[in-house]
């Protein structure tokens, strides 16, 4: 047989998978064509796709889900090398020591350990037990350090196994540990599974004999209550959940809020006290970034009085401020994974952003002399700012004009979408649900939570909670907030995020879009969307938004306090709130943008100017284009091929009612070539004026004329279906066997399709 007339999946059942379990790999150890990012979500108007996700031909495993290596094939057209760019490429995301290519004939290796590439025969591929060594020695473990870092991840029906990122950070935290480090964090976007990556790092820490006595802190009871009934339940045996002020003992796993631990009286000893300071040996902070951060804070003596355990801080937006810097603390990050990576790998929303600028806010506003506001109090005299709405000032009209807008919004994506209204205070969070209230009072009849304010001081709201956060179900829909809801609560199908508050630190906005980030496209969920009233979303285009953490300038702050610290900042004087009704209030411009194809810059063009300059990209010509539409065997593969340009079809329909009925084809060509777009009708009816159909016997045109029609209906994909003929009016002429035969077979039918499909686009091509 030639091997030169392989195809690639020949290659690797034929030459390759024979070279590597000969040498000792098992099944077991072998996960192939697997698919480590779901790919990227796209959508253009209320369109939506995914681009491929990436796909190792071959990932090698060290251990029960412990990667080592990645092969990439290619058939033997190609050289031996000729797939080791993309071998490295993977490699270096998977973060693996070593990639692989091969082309039938031999290997070529690349060690990333060393920076050596080398050539191997076909039969003298690496066994386990040789790439182990090479990495134990490369890694300077020894046999106990080896044996640590080699303990498997927690299995069972219920629980997934972590994606490539979680993996990384559970690996790297395990080998920092192993290696003695004693502050580690790990920065992962909202959303991406911290406290999953945190179960399995306490699983393999417990499993290797490490850790006995583990305590989970966070700052908030909802992310307690999460973490016991979601990723923790497999340790519901051992774990306790630290109720008042007494620790049992008997438990190996502790949950606790920080506040749980510390006493507010002066005198009376902390809880915490109960056990001695060595009776933690591993403490992990969730939300690290909120009030453990701060070097003066009553928490953070929690960490310095078990100052000898391992200490974890998992967050999403490491704080790096003077006093309150997580990198003094745990030092740099062991590993982090960015919202726009996730965004990127597909496993996080994509956002749109729709900026509404309010009359009143460009303008500000300066009071007449002794004006009052409509309770009779006379307004201070100065000029108020946008910063100031909401605060200091607030205007009946322009709280009007926020919720016509929002409901407006709402009736566009879906009057049911998840909704956060984030506003200044609590008082402009009650407004907003009573407006809210009456302009959705169809829905609030229905059922009277279709709105609700949830803040901190108030109970009722608060009791819902859980509802809203619950995907299953509907009600409270749309919820009003000032801060309760910004950070760490897990609102998997929230759709849209209103910003009508000020935003001074970028901690605040990530943790903001992080509600909204997570994709449940099960539940219809495929991107967000953002309703910015305030300008919050040019933070967007900060360089700190996904970049590093940088410690800021100055003092660098010991772990474990020292130092003089800093000073405690005065308490803000009350202020006095004016509500005036205001007059001539109204959104002078909007601006909408969405996360360009660079997963760093938003774009603004209209969905016909992007796909215009996308087309362009991949076809130089409308001549290049037609070649490769006539030469596809499948025009479907064009239709995929062009999502890994951004580009949806269907959306360029949508937007041009115009369009409605054109061919795929003549959506293309119109728009990327500004050529005439014809109907499908137009261009069946054009065939049938041809009179091309006269060649075939009665039957044989009947099902040609009927395939003709389908494609004047549904388009060329549907033309194309394989399992056409199983449906009407197919099924009413015969079974696709009987079909088939009367053009003669298979062949002669498959000859007639190509025909008839060259004769349908005949006028141009």
């Amino acid at each position: 047989m030639d091997k030169k007339s392989l195809t690639e999946a020949d290659i690797r059942s034929k030459y390759i998978d024979p070279a590597i379990i000969n040498r000792g790999w098992t099944e077991d150890m072998i996960r192939r064509e697997h698919y480590f990012t779901d790919g990227r979500v796209i959508f253009l108007g209320q369109n939506h796709d995914r681009q491929k996700g990436k796909k190792a031909d071959y990932i090698l495993y060290r251990g029960n889900n412990l990667p080592i290596a990645i092969l990439e094939a290619k058939d033997n057209n190609k050289p031996v090398g000729g797939g080791m760019q993309q071998a490295m490429e993977y490699a270096q995301i998977l973060n693996l020591p070593f990639a692989y290519s091969s082309n039938g004939d031999a290997f070529v290796e690349h060690d990333f350990l060393t920076g050596e590439e080398r050539q191997i025969p076909l039969d003298q591929f690496p066994t386990p037990e040789e790439l182990i060594t090479r990495y134990k020695n490369a890694k300077e473990f020894s046999d106990e350090q080896m044996q640590i870092v080699s303990t498997p991840y927690y299995t069972d029906a219920y629980t997934h196994q972590p994606r490539y990122y979680q993996a990384q950070a559970i690996n790297n935290t395990i080998e920092a540990i192993a290696k003695g480090e004693n502050r580690i964090l790990i920065v992962m976007a909202t959303g991406t599974g911290k406290t999953v990556t945190a179960f399995q790092i306490i699983h393999r820490l417990r499993a290797a004999g490490l850790k006995k006595k583990i305590l989970y802190l966070a700052d908030r009871n909802i992310l307690i209550d999460q973490t016991i009934t979601q990723d923790f339940r497999p340790f519901k045996k051992v774990m306790t959940k630290v109720q008042g002020a007494t620790i049992d003992s008997a438990y190996e796993i502790y949950m606790a809020l920080y506040h749980q631990l510390v006493s507010n009286e002066e005198h009376t000893p902390d809880p915490f006290t109960q056990v001695k300071p060595d009776f933690f040996d591993l403490i992990i902070v969730d939300e690290c970034h909120r009030g453990s951060a701060k070097d003066d804070s009553a928490w953070r003596k929690v960490l310095e009085y078990f100052n000898t355990a391992t200490q974890i801080g998992m967050t999403a937006t490491p704080k790096v401020e003077e006093g309150a810097n997580n990198l003094d603390y745990f030092g740099k990050p062991v590993y982090t994974y960015s919202l726009l990576q996730g965004i990127q790998d597909g496993f996080l929303a994509p956002y749109r952003v729709t900026n509404s600028f309010i009359s009143i806010d460009l303008q500000g506003f300066k009071p007449e002399e002794d004006e009052r506001d409509i309770f009779g109090k006379e307004i201070e005299q100065r000029f108020y700012e946008r910063k100031d709405i909401g605060r200091n000032i607030a205007f009946i009209k322009r709280r009007e004009v926020v919720a016509r807008r929002i409901t407006k919004m709402l009736h566009q994506i879906g009057r049911m979408t998840k909704t956060i209204v984030f506003c200044s205070d609590v008082d402009e969070a009650e407004e907003m649900r009573s407006l809210l209230t009456n302009l959705n009072a169809d829905f609030c009849a229905k059922d009277p939570r279709y709105v609700m304010r949830i803040t901190g001081d108030d109970a009722v709201g608060k009791k819902q909670l859980d509802n809203f956060i619950d995907v299953d179900t509907q009600y409270p829909t749309i919820v009003t907030t000032s801060e309760l809801l910004a950070t760490g609560v897990d609102c998997k199908t929230c759709g849209l995020i209103v910003i009508d508050k000020e935003i001074g630190s970028m901690t605040e906005f990530k943790q903001i879009i992080g509600r909204g980030t997570r994709l449940r496209t099960d539940k219809g969920k495929w991107h967000l969307e953002i309703l910015d009233f305030r300008n919050a979303t040019a933070k967007f285009k900060d360089p700190k938004f996904d970049g590093d953490p940088e410690p800021p300038t100055g003092g660098h702050r010991p772990p474990g306090g020292g130092g003089t610290k800093p000073p405690t900042p005065p308490t803000p004087s009350p202020h006095e709130k004016y509500v005036v009704n205001g007059e001539d209030i109204r959104i002078n411009t909007e601006i909408v943008s969405v996360l360009g194809e660079d997963g760093k810059t938003m774009r603004t063009e209209s969905v016909r100017d992007f796909t215009r300059r996308q087309l362009r990209k991949r076809y130089a010509s409308l001549e290049d284009f037609i070649q490769n539409w006539t030469a596809a065997e499948r025009k479907k593969a064009i239709v995929d091929e062009l999502k890994e340009y951004s580009i949806l079809i269907e959306a360029v329909r949508e937007k041009n009612t115009a369009l409605a009925n054109a061919d795929i084809f003549d959506i293309i060509c119109h728009v990327a070539f500004d050529q005439p777009a014809l109907t499908r009708r137009e261009r069946a009816n054009n065939v049938i004026k041809r009179n091309y159909f006269a060649k075939y016997e009665d039957k044989a045109r009947e099902v040609l004329m009927a395939l003709l029609d389908k494609y004047a209906d549904y388009g060329i994909l549907n033309f194309e279906d394989p399992d056409i003929l199983d449906h009407e009016p197919f099924n009413e002429i015969g079974k696709p066997q009987k079909i088939v035969k009367l053009f003669g077979g298979i062949q002669q039918f498959e000859q007639a399709l190509k025909e008839l499909e060259l004769e349908i686009y005949k006028q141009i091509a």
